[in-house]
């Protein structure tokens, strides 16, 4: 369906300064393939769907959509779009306009479908979706996850061969992602093609065909994504794929800075869509503070998380200590642990001894 081929981007600063974004990218997109898009940031993954779609114009090299040169002089850009829908991290809806009046606007005024038959397929889509109930609504009614859906449902209703989705994701309040990620499965099932750009590394590997590694502004590394996730060929890829995120606090002190820590905490969860673990981070930082390790500073603190697996752990790491904190904690106290983690995991450590509390 697509082929790209030497694909290059490269931006033109008002100062006379050069950016190159996309160095040689290179793939093909065969209809009815769910392929995801991941690799950190500045990698040019959004610029990689943007060319695509020709928001941005590249540089050099070829792209071609169904046995057609997308980049030859006089192309008409505006079929390019009918065919190729795209949902954007914001979400562009018409404040001034109904739920239904925004689905309804372009296929009326692109496709030339009359009003009773727009509307028709717009409450068709509304359905899909999960807010029929919503179409007289006006968009600053909608939470930012029903917003997305509204945005799924407009694109949808150009009956696009290709969505594009850039991080559809990340302007959502974590409570609000699933919701948006299950239309985007049930697309996926349906046999929708679809270029999905995502920090959601476990979603990625659920829906996806293919999955594309981006680095340095080329696809790195492309494969199934058992391979990508589970026998990558280059380190680089490994390194992302596993990637675990920390946050990290030396607390030298019980005269430690504890409520800036807790807000750190927060911030970290919220980052990384598990703000239902914090109320039993909490929990567990002032059991443990106030408990077993009242007498053990300096300390380390850690809470971990990894994207793939989704598993959070939180340490408790003192050094040159050779038996556990934990060791002449009360039964009461050990059981109320229990109650609020998966496992307990106390080990030596080459600096000292660590107590990991499995959430």
């Amino acid at each position: 369906m697509i082929s790209v081929k030497h694909l290059s981007k490269t931006y033109h600063n008002t100062d006379g300064s050069t950016v190159t974004v996309l160095k040689d990218v290179n793939c093909e997109i065969s209809k009815g393939e769910a392929i995801s898009v991941i690799g950190g940031s500045g990698t040019g993954k959004s610029t990689f769907l943007r060319c695509l779609n020709l928001l941005d114009t590249p540089s050099s090299g070829e792209i071609v959509f169904e046995g057609e040169n997308i980049l030859q002089k006089g192309y008409p850009v505006h079929k390019l779009r009918q065919r190729m829908g795209m949902v954007f991290q914001e979400f562009n809806l018409f404040e001034h306009m109904t739920v239904l009046e925004n689905i309804v606007l372009v296929p009326r005024l692109v496709l030339g479908l009359n009003e009773e038959e727009a509307r028709s397929e717009a409450m068709y889509l509304l359905r899909k979706v999960g807010l029929a109930e919503k179409a007289d609504a006006m968009p600053s009614s909608l939470s930012g996850g029903q917003k997305q859906r509204v945005a799924i449902a407009r694109a949808l209703a150009m009956h696009p061969e290709v969505i594009l989705f850039d991080e559809p994701t990340s302007a959502l309040d974590p409570t609000m992602v699933g919701e948006v990620l299950s239309v985007i499965r049930d697309l996926a099932r349906e046999g929708m093609t679809l270029l999905l750009v995502t920090h959601q590394l476990k979603f990625a590997r659920e829906i996806s065909d293919r999955i594309f590694y981006m680095q340095d502004g080329v696809i790195f590394e492309e494969g199934t994504p058992q391979q990508i996730f589970e026998n990558p060929v280059h380190s680089s890829t490994k390194a992302f794929v596993r990637q675990i995120r920390r946050a990290v606090f030396e607390v030298g002190s019980p005269d430690f800075d504890f409520q800036g820590m807790y807000s750190s905490l927060a911030q970290f969860c919220h980052k990384y869509n598990v703000s239902e673990k914090m109320s039993c981070v909490k929990k567990l930082c002032n059991a443990m503070l106030d408990g077993p390790m009242a007498t053990h500073y300096p300390m380390t603190v850690r809470l971990s998380h990894s994207e793939l697996t989704e598993e959070s752990f939180l340490d408790f790491m003192v050094e040159k200590l050779d038996v556990s904190p934990l060791s002449d904690a009360s039964e009461e106290f050990m059981s109320g642990l229990r109650s609020l983690t998966a496992d307990i995991i106390e080990e030596s450590t080459s600096r000292g001894f660590r107590v990991r509390l499995i959430l």
